[in-house]
């Protein structure tokens, strides 16, 4: 029987390419990568292929995996608290109506993962479609991984971060080129959670942040602290709109996008 550790992978499922990376005790390796045809919607199928034909190539058994999947796969919402709803069940099916009046689609096909909270404090909610689910599950087994989770970036960057947000009221942004995605917090209650299709540029981004700021001030007197993610961009970013920006890790890890992405996966 070894008694050695087994091999630890992350996945990144990004909006235009795939990379697998072999986690080390200090950063990761990059095993492989490979694009993907996103002219299809939904474009997880085509990622989904592009990995397993990775998995295929890079296996050894018994390996641990971690998934990390794009912004662009995965959809946010914020659940309201609600006395009445009392038991698992109950905010289960609450969760799902949420869904689908902010989607106006069914909830069916898809995975809602809650944030636990306290009473009377509303919830994130992060929704992953179960056909992906299960795929990624089946790719694992059939290399002989174990698959040991599979994260939306946006909250696997906001857990990364958790220390360096060291306040009650803060606006998180994660600008993935092509999607940024938004959570804010008052008084230390979630307020909102969504995101929004945004070209990758200072300009669009700056205009976002001011459009933010500027319905913080609606709401309270003083503007919030922006956190600002933008992974795989290197270029200094001033904010014109920001009365109080802090730009958070990782910097100086080269412009590979999926690499600086697979960097927040704990």
């Amino acid at each position: 029987m070894s008694l050695s550790s087994p091999k630890s992978y992350t996945a990144v499922l990004g909006a235009h390419s795939v990379g697998l990376y072999r986690r080390l005790r200090e950063g990761s390796e990059l095993l492989g990568r490979a694009e993907f045809n996103t002219a299809q919607y939904p474009a997880w199928p085509a990622a989904a292929d592009a990995l397993a034909a990775l998995l295929q190539a890079h296996a050894q058994a018994g390996g641990e995996l971690r998934v990390l999947l794009s912004n662009h796969f995965t959809r946010v919402l914020l659940i309201p608290w609600v006395e009445q709803v009392t038991s698992p069940q109950e905010l289960a099916s609450y969760a799902c109506i949420c869904f689908e009046d902010i989607y106006a689609e069914p909830a069916a096909g898809w995975t809602l993962r809650l944030s636990p909270e306290a009473a009377g404090r509303a919830r994130l909610a992060a929704a992953l479609p179960d056909e992906l689910l299960g795929r990624l599950q089946n790719q694992a087994k059939s290399v002989g991984w174990r698959l040991l989770s599979v994260q939306p970036y946006l909250m696997a960057a906001f857990n990364r971060f958790s220390t360096a947000v060291a306040q009650d009221d803060f606006l998180f942004i994660v600008a993935e080129p092509g999607r940024s995605s938004l959570l804010q917090a008052r008084d230390g209650h979630w307020t909102s959670a969504r995101a929004v299709s945004l070209a990758n540029s200072d300009a669009a981004l700056n205009a976002l942040i001011a459009r933010e700021c500027a319905l913080q001030r609606l709401d309270s007197a003083e503007s919030a602290t922006v956190y600002l993610h933008t992974p795989g961009r290197l270029e200094p970013f001033d904010s014109v709109a920001a009365q109080h920006l802090d730009r958070l890790w990782p910097l100086g890890q080269g412009d590979d996008l999926l690499h600086a992405m697979s960097l927040v996966v704990n």
